[in-house]
């Protein structure tokens, strides 16, 4: 951020929407910048700064989970897709491809805004935070709060989104505990699991594919009833 202002990156190829969203977070202190395409993308990115990316799903040429996967393999910067679709698939596929949160069109900008400051706090939050623990271990692996950063047990930084983070920590921090999907949705996007729950469902098979180093064996268990427990022993680092 500059002086403490967000930079938000909008990539939407429809005007109106693009000059709605822009218009609507200026009036809200956002710095923000918008591009109609993928290309264009990349070239603001490759000299400007974005501390979260608004990312249409519908974009000529590259689409928006193609350049939500090359991002999330690039840079950890929150991501919120925009989507005209109404299938759950779509929405499931932006989520696997590691974007943050979602939004269908039409929306509220008030919406939007909501959730750009959620994914933010969230984002910074790690990175701020003052705790006397920072970091946790768990079967070889390590977990460091305030920098936001999870490395395997031969040292290597594991890539992971903010949810994906958020989700891990909360597991971390309520080790051996029953989960459910309601309660840990809130844990992680801050706002209520009836918007779309199968999303907890998706982060938590996208956390398994990073941990699990076999796959008849996992450290995130499910149970029956509708949730999840994280097996583990975890302790301070």
């Amino acid at each position: 951020m500059t002086n403490g202002t967000p930079n938000i990156l909008i990539v939407e190829d429809d005007q109106p929407t693009r000059d709605l969203i822009s218009r609507y977070l200026r009036e809200h202190a956002f710095a923000v910048s918008a591009v109609t395409n993928g290309r264009e993308m990349d070239r603001h990115l490759s000299q400007n700064r974005a501390d979260l990316i608004v990312l249409d799903l519908m974009l000529p040429g590259e689409d928006g989970l193609s350049l939500c996967r090359r991002l999330r393999m690039e840079t950890a910067t929150p991501i919120i897709i925009l989507t005209a679709k109404g299938e759950d698939l779509d929405r499931i596929l932006g989520l696997e491809m590691g974007a943050d949160d979602y939004l269908p069109k039409p929306f509220n900008p008030r919406e939007l805004l909501a959730r750009i400051n959620a994914v933010l706090r969230r984002h910074a939050s790690g990175l701020t935070a003052a705790s006397t623990t920072t970091r946790l271990k768990f079967q070889g692996w390590t977990i460091d709060l305030r920098l936001r950063e999870l490395r395997d047990p031969e040292g290597a930084q594991v890539p992971l989104t903010s949810a994906e983070f958020d989700l891990l920590q909360a597991f971390c921090e309520r080790a051996g505990r029953v989960l459910g999907r309601d309660s840990l949705l809130n844990m992680t996007r801050g706002r209520p699991g009836g918007s779309f729950g199968r999303s907890i469902d998706v982060l938590v098979s996208r956390l398994r594919r990073k941990l699990d180093r076999t796959e008849d064996t996992s450290m995130i268990k499910t149970i029956r009833t509708g949730g999840y427990i994280f097996t583990p022993r975890v302790e301070e680092a």
